[in-house]
């Protein structure tokens, strides 16, 4: 969830349909000839060998078959790995910024090294960023969410708890929903919106838990507002995926928004003290490498090859793991009440899911 921009950038990008197209031209119409090198060639102990007359008689239907489950492992394992990094990045955000970063800081310098890394792996896939001049407002525009989007994390996070954003990370796609009805992108009906109300009431449990809304009203709206501004950039980068490559459009709205993050955190990265251990810089490396790059080039080559449908459920799991992590990592707890609206949240978003199969929010930071 971008943070959330690990969390990430594909909302409707990536059509199933493409995917399936492009695997079909690939196949022979009989695979038998192919089948008997296929056996030879793999060891004793693996699927061919041990169904190897059964493959004879089904021919081409059972080759595919076998084709699509070792690809099913690979890229479970690469939605898994994702979810999971996004996760734990909640969780070492909150350790960095608690032994020593300065939040503006914090998000200035991992948002240079993340970009400089990303336009390098985009340029030598890509050999181009230019986009057309039409396009460049919708760039800006994801640029900015993204900004606000990071301004909202690392402050939500410093004044909360992180197993408290893990949670209201979960209402993302609640938001997406909201925003899409709002802009006439989509018309929702009544299994949404009380899937939406039970988020919510969920929610307001979590405020309630915190403290009530006294002495942590500030922390909480910037929580909420994290996976609020996640979701308006989510919603704005549609019309780009359509025409440009992930990968492009990554390494474009995370320059974009580097810029204004920069100028804002200017005062507290010249005085930043950076005589800390290496514990925090160990977290500050995995927050660049693992959440804003790596997971960029997990999550959309494994939307390419099963499409967004299938990663959504995996994006489900994000804020279970979060809080997972926060309470065995930082040794934080929740109350009843934040655990009732953690499951009032879940409840929403699984209601809002078996209404339809909603792609996935793009890497969150």
């Amino acid at each position: 969830m971008a943070q959330t921009i690990e969390a990430g950038h594909l909302h409707l990008g990536v059509l199933p349909h493409g995917v399936s197209f492009r695997q079909s031209r690939d196949e022979l119409l009989d695979a038998r000839p192919e089948l008997v090198g296929e056996v030879r060639r793999r060891r004793a102990d693996e699927c061919i060998d041990v169904v190897a007359r059964w493959l004879a008689v089904h021919g081409a239907k059972a080759y595919r078959y076998c084709r699509a489950v070792r690809r099913l492992t690979a890229v479970d394992l690469m939605l898994l790995g994702t979810v999971l990094l996004w996760a734990l990045n909640v969780t070492v955000t909150k350790y960095v910024l608690n032994h020593g970063f300065q939040p503006l800081a914090y998000a200035t310098i991992r948002y240079f090294a993340a970009t400089s890394l990303f336009w390098a792996f985009t340029y030598a896939r890509e050999r181009s960023f230019t986009i057309h001049l039409s396009d460049a407002k919708l760039v800006a525009l994801a640029g900015t969410l993204i900004f606000v989007n990071q301004l909202c994390f690392v402050y939500g996070l410093k004044l909360t708890n992180a197993s408290t954003m893990g949670l209201l990370l979960g209402t993302t796609p609640i938001f997406i929903g909201i925003l899409a009805t709002l802009l006439s992108l989509e018309l929702l009906g009544r299994r949404f919106w009380a899937g939406a109300g039970l988020s919510f009431l969920g929610v307001g449990l979590i405020a309630s838990g915190n403290g009530g809304f006294a002495g942590r009203l500030g922390g909480l709206a910037l929580v909420i507002a994290t996976p609020l501004t996640w979701a308006a950039y989510s919603v704005a980068i549609v019309p780009l995926m359509r025409r440009y490559s992930p990968f492009k459009i990554s390494a474009l709205v995370l320059a974009v928004g580097w810029v204004p993050l920069a100028v804002t955190g200017a005062r507290q990265t010249f005085s930043q003290d950076f005589h800390f251990g290496w514990g925090p810089w160990l977290g500050f490396a995995y927050a660049v490498v693992g959440p804003l790059f790596l997971t960029n080039i997990l999550w959309f080559t494994a939307i390419d090859r099963v499409g967004p449908s299938r990663a959504a459920l995996f994006a489900n799991l994000q804020p279970f793991f979060a809080v997972l992590f926060a309470l065995v990592l930082l040794g934080e707890h929740l109350n009843r009440w934040e655990i009732i609206g953690g499951v009032g949240i879940g409840a929403g978003i699984l209601l809002e899911r078996t209404r339809r199969q909603t792609p996935p929010e793009p890497p969150g930071d």
